[in-house]
């Protein structure tokens, strides 16, 4: 024959009529209907509501746009349609660096008797 063992209930007994054991019940009756609402309440037609609302139909509408808006006239906006005009003209191809300086070649002759004389071009 099998030996069988009572389950040995572990823990602090529980008092069903407790406040704590009768809000639990009542929370979980909630929870089955759907009447559990939980977080703050929000107010329709509130400020924040409102401008939600508005965000909403500029997504749907591919509207939105994010971050702050360019300024054509600014310092930086100028500077930077320059360059673009500047790639234009060289063909979409910007020079880095510094330009170029025109390089005068000197020719150097010694002669014999160890005189330098400098010829320019």
């Amino acid at each position: 024959m099998k030996k069988v063992e009572k389950a040995v209930q572990k823990g602090r007994p529980v008092n069903p009529n407790s406040a704590r054991q009768l809000r639990l019940k009542e929370l979980e009756l909630k929870r089955k209907n759907g009447e559990l609402k939980k977080g703050r309440p929000v107010v329709e037609g509130s400020a924040r509501q409102l401008r939600l609302k508005e965000l909403d139909e500029k997504r749907k509408n591919g509207t939105l746009q994010k971050g702050r808006p360019v300024n054509p006239n600014s310092a930086r906006q100028l500077r930077l349609a320059e360059l673009e005009a500047k790639k234009a003209n060289n063909g979409g191809v910007m020079p880095l660096g510094r330009p170029k300086s025109k390089v005068e070649s000197l020719e150097v002759e010694i002669g014999e008797d160890r005189n330098v004389e400098i010829i320019a071009q």
